[in-house]
Parts: structure tokens; sequence; C-alpha cells
């Protein structure tokens, strides 16, 4: 019976361990808190659950040795320490998080240990690539061109979840998604390369109307430009990697930001209230009338959108914080945490969408959408997490099964891996529904 070794017990880890589980292998979870590690299991005659920190660095060398795969789903920057022993010991290895160029560096190495190190199988990244590389490679293999190509992803509550003013509850890594508030943005449109600023990130959201759902805005995710050469389109004239919203999101965080409410400058709050922090921000003396003072400073109206969802919040609210040294992040994303937390009969959903325009050599053109839609049954059953874990899941029995024969670090881009996964996540549901020959008109404008 072979067996798997899984690092790490966090909030995506749940279904990769069933699924593992009932196709008959053996499951270690390896986890600092040794109940979170019994949970995944559920008491599963094939699973076992460990207590291991990531300074055991003896321990984990057995463990790896002991077990014929392993799946590291730990912070990030813990994969290479795990990537290196699993060359040492010759054992194969699946992450869902981005290849760092220290992960690329152990390509050769990996190949010489007979290796396979799959990284970036989950959801996005992960089913994002193996999606659009489905549809990439059948237009290149008509002679056809990309001339615009828009990736979007996001793991949302379900519409009737989504009922305070931010219109957003979290089923993930939590202080991640507020964070990456403050990541600036870069993608190509036109042909011409636009560069987003963190300060504008929310403003002048696309959106598109998503079946089934409805209008879903539309903002940058990150730096897009490496993507072109990852997917093998060179040709394309617009290559757009953003992230959903429902609306109502990227006008309250855009506000949120513009206040310095999630910078991560550490000020004394010592006896201070919430008002009083905001008060701080803006540059007033005194907290009196601080929702009308808030609007001023914006430049926007009392009854705006952005004020109703700060005040919801609390941040006008003369409460003490009971803080001392801290940063503004800390103290919003708190208060967006406990407020905003999906609730044990809430749904979640991930809904993501390809949009290409396609152009052929007999002139014709065509748009291709490429559309997910998945939804959680429960806060303890996400759709987040499904959509993570399960691609790695299928990743790891397809290595076991040599039905995954190549070797090195890769991402699953390449038709010997995303084919035979794309194959077995639809059996599970986990589909992209593609559209072919649909006029420009249906394009993202």
């Amino acid at each position: 019976m072979q067996k798997v070794l899984i690092l790490g017990a966090g909030m995506v880890v749940k279904p990769i361990v069933t699924y593992l589980l009932e196709k008959n292998y053996l499951v270690t979870v390896a986890s600092r808190t040794k109940s979170k590690a019994e949970a995944m299991i559920d008491g599963h005659k094939n699973g076992r659950a460990e207590e291991w920190t990531v300074d055991q660095k003896g321990r984990l060398d057995k463990m790896i040795l002991d077990h014929d795969i392993t799946v590291s789903l730990l912070p990030w920057v813990h994969h290479i320490m795990v990537a290196e022993k699993c060359i040492a010991h010759k054992r194969n290895m699946v992450t869902t998080s981005y290849v760092k160029p220290e992960m690329k560096a152990l390509h050769q190495k990996s190949i010489d240990a007979g290796i396979i190190i799959l990284n970036e199988l989950g959801l996005d990244p992960g089913i994002d690539h193996m999606g659009a590389m489905r549809i990439i490679d059948h237009v290149h293999n008509k002679g056809g061109k990309i001339e615009e190509f828009y990736s979007i992803c996001g793991a949302l509550p379900a519409p009737e979840a989504a009922d305070n003013p931010f219109k957003y509850k979290f089923s993930w890594s939590p202080k991640g998604v507020v964070m990456a508030g403050n990541n600036d943005g870069k993608y190509l449109r036109y042909g011409k390369v636009v560069d987003v600023p963190t300060e504008d990130l929310f403003k002048n959201p696309l959106s598109v109307d998503f079946p089934e759902v409805g209008k879903l805005e539309i903002y940058p995710n990150r730096d897009s430009l490496p993507y072109i050469e990852l997917y093998g389109i060179p040709e394309t004239q617009t290559m757009m990697r953003g992230t959903f919203r429902h609306p109502g999101w990227c006008e309250s965080i855009d506000a949120i930001k513009a206040l310095k409410l999630i910078t991560s400058d550490t000020y004394d709050f010592t006896g201070k209230t919430y008002a009083d922090m905001v008060c701080m921000l803006i540059g007033e003396k005194s907290s009196k009338d601080i929702k009308q003072k808030t609007a001023e400073f914006l430049g926007i109206a009392e009854d705006a959108h952005a004020i109703k969802a700060i005040e919801w919040l609390g941040l006008f609210e003369n409460v003490p914080m009971n803080r001392q040294m801290d940063t503004p992040f800390e103290i919003t994303s708190d208060l967006m945490i406990e407020k905003m937390e999906l609730g044990c009969e809430e749904r979640d959903m991930v809904a993501m969408q390809h949009v290409f325009l396609a152009s052929y050599p007999d002139g014709e053109k065509e748009v291709i959408k490429s559309s997910m839609l998945d939804f959680g049954t429960l806060a303890t059953d996400t759709a987040v997490a499904r959509t993570v874990a399960l691609p790695a899941a299928v990743g790891v029995e397809m290595i076991l099964s040599g039905d995954i024969k190549e070797k090195g670090v890769h991402i699953p881009v390449i038709p010997g891996i995303y084919n035979p996964i794309l194959d077995k996540l639809e059996e599970m549901d986990i589909k992209m529904v593609e559209e072919f020959g649909l006029p420009e008109s249906e394009n993202i404008r």
C-alpha cells in the first residue's frame, strides 16, 4: 500500500486527506497541532497524525524516507527545505504554491534524482493554468493566435451570503486576503503595458455578468506579464490576470486604503478608540464628527457606500481598541475577521473565467470563454478547499500510478500533466465549461 505524507493541517487540507484515504492510500498528516491533524484523518484506519514542527528536520528526513510522496501544504517559505530533502531521498513532491526562483533552481537536481516536484497544483495557481493551456493549445493546434487573454478568479461568499457592505466573507487565509490589497498591478492591454500603483488598485474595476451569479467586478492580480512566456503566447496584445469580487468590495477597500487603514506602519495606539485611530490617520485633532470628516477627507458623500462600509465595520466607534504599539493593518484586519467570517451554515463559492480572443489564418476571429463555478455546502466544506486541494490530490494519485511521468520542477502547463488532471476533476464536477465561436461583443471591455 502506497504512503503519502502531508505536511500541514490548514483550512484547505481536509479534501485531499479524505480523497486519498478513500483511494486506499496510507496517509500521514504532520502538523504543529496534532489535534488538527487528527481532525483531518477523522479516525480512518489508514490515517495517522503526527505532531511535528518545521525545526524538527531529522524527523522530517525520516518521514519523507518512510513515504512514497510528500505534499507540502506549509507556508511557501518552507517548501525549499522540504524539496531539498525530497531530492536527497528521491521522493516525489507536490505543492499548491507559486514556484519561486529558489524552487526553479532545483530543476536539474530533481531530474538527476529521478523525481518530479509538481507545484502550483491548486486553484489559482493550478486549475487556472490547466484550463488556460487546454484552450491555448487548442487554438495553436488549429494554426490560430491568441490576441487577447483575460484570466480571472475569485473565492467569494455565495450571493445569498454576501450580506454585508463589503459583500465578502472569509473562507481562507483572512490576513492574506487583506494584505493582498496592498499589492501593485501590472498587465498588458491592447499592446500597452499598464502599471497600477497600489493606491489605484481598486479604482475603475472592470466587470462581467457571470452565469448564475450576476455582476462581478475585476481588479488586477499582481504582475500578469510573466504569463505571456509561461503560456507560450508571445503574439498576444492583452494579458491580464484579475480577481473577482462582488460589487461593493473595490469601492470600500479603495477608501480604506486611502485612509491608511491597512498599512503596516507602527503607531502608539495606547488608550485610543477606533474613531481616534481614524482621526490620527487623516490628520484631525478631534474624533468628533469623525464620519463627516472622513467623508470630506476622501472627497465623497457622507452617505456613500464606502462610508457605510467603514461605519459598519466599527471604525467610527468610540470603543477602546485595547492596543499599544501596533499597525492599522492588524487592527483593521482583526475587525474584518471578527465581523466577516463565513457562517457555519453559509456557502462560499469559487468563480473562474478565462476569456480569449483568437484569430485564424483565414481571417476568422472568435471569443472563447472557459468558466468554472463551484459552491461549497457549509463553512466546513468550502468550495475554496475543494478546488485547491483536489487538484493536488489527483496529481498525487497520478504520480503514484505512473500516469504523470515527467521529472524535474514543473507546474501543470504541459498536456501530459494538465489533461489527465482536468479529466479527473470533471468526474468530481469541478470543470471548466468551454464556449467557442462567440462574437467579439462577448469579450471583456
